[in-house]
């Protein structure tokens, strides 16, 4: 039974957010959605010789840590991308330095709302400067506030947590793009 409700909770999900029931990988928490997403990405990315992560100035620490882990022990490339003074992210910067150096750029990192200024993020335009870099959002604060479409934003992840939305705590949604195979990062357990 416990197979099944996990089953239908994927296509509720997939409905919801506009994407595959197969992309829905469920964790722990929205930290390990974004974990799972920005450490896997640069693993993939790094076998192709791509060592910067560039990441929003005004990221949660779900998102921030993990950059920073990589970058003590893996020797990843943090850029803190600014944002205006409206709190939005600073596009003409991105574009300057996707211009410069988007062969070295593992990943771009930009959450879809900002818990504590309210700012919705312009990700869809992101992901249109990015082209092939990968573009991971933390949708944590999002989903069931804002329209929220993984289809339609065109990012390669995107992370969510059920507690912000009324579901249980100890459960997260990292919802990948198909073609994306990453490195597990937890070993022994292969169950959600």
């Amino acid at each position: 039974h416990t197979r099944k409700d996990v089953e239908d909770a994927r296509e509720i999900l997939a409905k919801e957010l506009d994407c595959l029931a197969s992309e829905i990988i469920f964790t722990a928490s929205g930290t390990e959605a974004n974990n799972t997403a920005i450490k896997g990405i640069y693993w993939q990315q790094k076998a192709f010789g791509k060592n910067v992560i560039v990441i929003s100035a005004i990221e949660h620490h779900a998102t921030l840590d993990p950059a920073a882990w990589l970058a003590e022990h893996e020797g990843a490339e943090v850029i803190s991308a600014p944002v205006t003074t409206d709190g939005v992210i600073d596009l003409d910067f991105l574009r300057k330095l996707i211009a410069e150096r988007g062969s070295e750029i593992a990943l771009i990192s930009v959450m879809h709302s900002n818990n504590e200024t309210g700012v919705i993020q312009p990700v869809a335009d992101v992901v249109k400067l990015a082209g092939e870099i990968p573009v991971h959002t933390d949708a944590v604060q999002s989903f069931t506030k804002v329209p929220l479409s993984y289809k339609e934003l065109g990012v390669t992840s995107l992370a969510l947590s059920a507690h912000k939305v009324g579901g249980p705590l100890g459960i997260g949604i990292l919802v990948l793009r198909r073609a994306y195979e990453i490195p597990a990062l937890l070993h022994g357990g292969g169950q959600e």
